[in-house]
């Protein structure tokens, strides 16, 4: 006769955590982290097989950011749309992309503004074909639909909101 199995808990990475009033929530969390880390992956590795290895997760959203609207971003509008708090960070990214001959910097009064270059839109379009083929296709064969997507971005933004209050909370502690 084949033993009963107890069906698994939360599938969490940390069992203290999951233990409090929301295992629900150390469920979420523990997939935060595995996507965020194999969103970053993806980043980096498609960056290189589109043509420029050795950049950063952050300077790669950074270049998709200033490539945004096909217009000059300040550098005040890349870390607001990116939530990056600390403008060094940034800073160092921008840095190495113009080194790159991604983008270019300028100024427009005292303001610093940061524009993409051909060579940084030309590799914007080789990174979005890949993907389109690699990602999105797949996922459109048998993931989630649109509007499953969308649920999930939205349920994602507002606990984004939940966290940066949690952590001005945490900060005045």
């Amino acid at each position: 006769m084949p033993k009963s199995r107890t069906p698994p808990g939360p599938i969490v990475s940390s069992a203290h955590l999951a233990a409090g009033a929301s295992p629900g929530l150390s469920e979420v969390e523990y997939g935060l982290i595995l996507a965020g880390h194999a969103f970053q992956r993806w980043m980096v590795l498609c960056a290189a097989a589109a043509g420029q290895p050795g950049l950063s997760p952050t300077e790669v959203l950074i270049l998709h950011t200033v490539q945004h609207r096909d217009r000059p971003k300040r550098q005040a509008e890349i870390l607001l749309a990116l939530a990056i708090e600390d403008t060094h960070i940034a800073t160092y990214a921008i840095r190495k992309l113009a080194a790159a001959g991604l983008v270019k910097t300028g100024r427009a009064g005292k303001v610093k503004l940061v524009a993409i270059t051909p060579e940084g839109a030309a590799l914007c379009a080789r990174y979005t074909a890949l993907r389109e083929r690699l990602v999105a296709a797949p996922v459109g064969q048998g993931g989630p639909g649109a509007a499953e997507l969308s649920a999930v971005a939205a349920l994602l933004r507002t606990l984004s909101g939940f966290y940066d209050a949690a952590s001005r909370a945490a900060a005045t502690l």
